[in-house]
């Protein structure tokens, strides 16, 4: 059982995460309150693609140097090359550990990273490292930062509700950008330049091209690069004007089978790619998810029923916990509130009487 003075702490050090309006403001006040608490030299915070793990905007890093830096770090991480990555610190019974690392860092020796998870159930929502060049971090120290993992991530995970309802009119095709078998970034075409100036400030990594390139886009080509392709490299990202991007990458074969270059493609992302953010966002359980995307294509209730192989009835408490959930009390408020970031890719046509307000839509039995 905490004594009362950790309890204290950890109150104050979440009270200050609750007053943060994005995920950016909530990395820099939790990092100032928790190294009053648990003391640190350096430190890297990001959010994560709660489906694939991978690193996401917004990343934080205090006092670990320039972009290189950083890019190698993640290297090491998705290389497997740390004791203990995020991928296995997602499913583990506790979401923190102490890391020992080799030579070349300053951070160098047993113990000197404490690195975590923020994550609901198994959906990571964030990663935190934090390190020291020479003090190695304590048992109780790990303890309070794995204590603040779950709080934490349900906060980040409060963020995706805010959905963008305005679509993107001068969105171009998709922007693709090419690597070699090394990891050096060679091709990039004008649509890439153009989603690349719409993100947000963080760790870049240099190329030759003219252009830096955010190291979570980096990230997903290191995964192509170096992993099965039964592990995802996905990521979706959001710009600086509120709107998602989702980011993918995939390695080539080259003759007789040699590596290939990986190519990596960022477009705007459709309803589906959001959906699912969204509806963990709001804790909607998979049956949840599914009624509100028929509810989403104009379906009624006794159309959902038939598709679904449940009664009318059945249909009706779903939608009325919906509701509740997302606070809202019409199905036309419902689908504003979830889809209006993908309308732009669904097309009108798609959420159909919804969209032009049709009185029958409004009620949850329709």
């Amino acid at each position: 059982m905490p004594s009362p003075a950790v309890r204290r702490r950890r109150t104050e050090v979440l009270s200050s995460a609750e007053r943060a309006d994005d995920a950016d403001e909530l990395f820099a006040v939790t990092s100032a309150r928790l190294r009053r608490v648990v003391a640190f030299d350096a430190a890297v915070w990001s959010a994560t693609d709660p489906e694939t793990g991978l690193v996401t905007a917004p990343m934080r890093v205090e006092n670990l140097g320039g972009g290189e830096h950083c890019a190698a770090y993640w290297e090491s991480e998705i290389l497997g090359e740390n004791s203990v990555p995020f991928r296995d610190l997602a499913r583990a019974a506790v979401p923190a550990a102490r890391v020992g690392h080799g030579p070349g860092r300053p951070w160098q020796g047993e113990n000197l990273e404490l690195r975590a998870v923020l994550r609901t159930g198994r959906r990571p929502w964030g990663v935190v490292s934090l390190f020291r060049f020479q003090a190695p971090f304590g048992a109780e120290e790990l303890e309070f930062v794995a204590g603040l993992s779950a709080p934490l991530a349900v906060r980040l995970r409060s963020f995706a509700r805010r959905a963008e309802a305005r679509s993107l009119p001068d969105a171009p095709g998709p922007g693709l950008v090419l690597f070699d078998p090394s990891g050096e970034a060679t091709s990039i075409n004008e649509e890439a330049r153009h989603y690349l100036a719409r993100l947000p400030d963080g760790p870049y990594a240099s190329t030759a091209l003219g252009v830096r390139l955010p190291i979570w886009i980096v990230t997903a080509a290191l995964q192509a690069r170096f992993t099965p392709s039964s592990v995802s490299a996905r990521v979706r990202i959001r710009t600086v004007d509120g709107r998602w991007l989702v980011c993918h990458a995939s390695s080539l074969s080259g003759p007789g089978g040699s590596s290939g270059p990986i190519v990596l493609v960022i477009e705007p992302a459709a309803t589906s790619d959001v959906a699912v953010i969204v509806a963990e966002a709001y804790e909607l359980s998979p049956r949840e998810l599914e009624i509100t995307q028929l509810v989403a294509l104009g379906m009624t209730t006794g159309e959902i029923a038939g598709r679904l192989f449940i009664s009318p009835h059945t249909v009706r408490d779903h939608i009325k916990a919906v509701f509740g959930k997302v606070r809202v009390s019409s199905r036309g408020e419902l689908v504003a509130r979830l889809y209006a970031v993908g309308l732009s890719a669904v097309g009108l046509s798609a959420v159909g009487r919804f969209a032009v307000g049709q009185e029958v839509v409004t009620k949850p039995d329709s």
